[in-house]
């Protein structure tokens, strides 16, 4: 299903508007920030605070668990609910945790307040990302927002790895504290009510928003678990520590074209098989290093992880909010995206301390891309005579 199927609307889009919509792709990479910044932060809580793998897994679950249950707490509420409100409160939680954190640097307090972190980081993201998808084109704008995102993934990794611990804490809450005189652009409102023009045997269910939220936890599951470990994998297979984070870094570049490839795409082929056959390469790209972590394997793997991750999510969040323009499916896709980053490192934490190694990491994150490519598989299947 294209943009150009998106049911009309009989009266002004207001997330149209290019002060919402900026807010909205704005906000949406603040509330990202924790998760593309992961590699780097990750070593940062060991190299400055000691954390062991382990720990820094779960402290990495902590704050992605806060950011689900958040996102799931604003799906529900977001109908009946001030959006503004919703915003200012989920700043308030992650400035206050953030703040914190710079005071209270143990295992167990950290693991407490990055939840908390998190959780404010969901009310704030779906916020966000509901606006996005109420957008009238939500597969054009979640692929400029992804675009966007490319550029501060690597900008991020190029930053955070010469902050301290207190000044990557400190730049979490300047993110929030900017967007605080911008909050009242926020439409207070859902989009308008759609009219459907095509008849009903061509347009999917809803249902089917709630089976890509689905996939899209799975999905995430390998993405929680890569982004989390690749650098602690490289160092631990003897590659030197500083050269894979800036192979990590400039990778991030591929995100780009991963967009550009996604736009394109989107105008001239179907919705379903190219997202099947990115997810076909996506179960390569990780299964390879379950096999053996060579400086060329890891080249290889982390430029094709960040080429389809964003390749992937155009089709993900947009096939979303196609599916479902009530605003309360794609105010979910954070929390679905933090459900699966939170058990993806908590997993990975779990085989570490069982003794199976990154291998083991790695062979969890094919393994979850291959449940993703069965559920898409399903749903191709099940809906292609509406593609011909």
């Amino acid at each position: 299903m294209s943009d150009a199927n998106v049911p009309q609307v009989t009266q002004p889009n207001p997330f149209d508007a290019k002060g919402p919509y900026m807010l909205s792709l704005f906000m949406t990479l603040v509330g990202y920030s924790v998760l593309v910044a992961l590699p780097a932060i990750n070593g940062a809580w060991v190299d400055q605070l000691g954390f062991s793998q382990v720990e820094v897994n779960r402290v990495a679950s902590a704050d992605l668990l806060g950011l689900f249950i958040g996102a799931v707490m604003t799906s529900a509420l977001i109908r009946t609910w001030d959006r503004q409100a919703l915003t200012y409160l989920g700043i308030a939680l992650a400035i206050a945790a953030n703040s914190l954190c710079t005071q209270y640097v143990d295992y167990q307090m950290t693991l407490i307040l990055r939840f908390v972190a998190g959780l404010g980081s969901g009310f704030y993201t779906a916020v966000a990302v509901a606006g996005l998808g109420a957008h009238s084109k939500p597969r054009e704008a979640f692929n400029w927002m992804l675009l966007a995102f490319a550029i501060s993934q690597f900008l991020e990794l190029q930053l955070i790895p010469h902050l301290s611990m207190n000044g990557v804490y400190l730049f979490f809450i300047a993110t929030y504290v900017v967007t605080l005189p911008f909050v009242r652009l926020i439409p207070k409102t859902s989009a308008p009510a759609p009219i459907i023009e095509a008849s009903s045997e061509k347009q999917r269910p809803p249902l089917l928003a709630w089976v890509g939220i689905g996939a899209i936890v799975i999905a995430y599951i390998n993405i929680g678990a890569y982004w989390s470990n690749i650098e602690l994998a490289a160092e631990a297979a003897g590659l030197d520590g500083d050269w894979s984070a800036q192979v990590i870094a400039w990778s991030v570049l591929l995100s780009f074209v991963g967009c550009f490839v996604a736009m394109w795409t989107l105008k001239r082929f179907d919705y379903d098989r190219p997202l099947l056959f990115t997810f076909v390469l996506m179960v390569l790209a990780a299964g390879l290093l379950a096999v053996k972590i060579t400086a060329a394997l890891f080249v290889f793997s982390v430029a094709m992880f960040n080429f389809l991750w964003i390749f992937i999510d155009v089709y993900q969040m947009g096939g979303v909010s196609v599916a479902d323009r009530t605003g309360s499916a794609a105010a979910f896709i954070p929390g679905a995206q933090g459900l699966g980053q939170t058990a993806g490192p908590f997993a990975a934490s779990v085989m570490l301390e069982l003794g199976w190694g990154f291998d083991g990491v790695f062979v969890l994150c094919a393994l979850a891309s291959a449940g993703a490519l069965a559920i898409y598989t399903l749903v191709y299947l099940r809906h292609r005579h509406q593609n011909t």
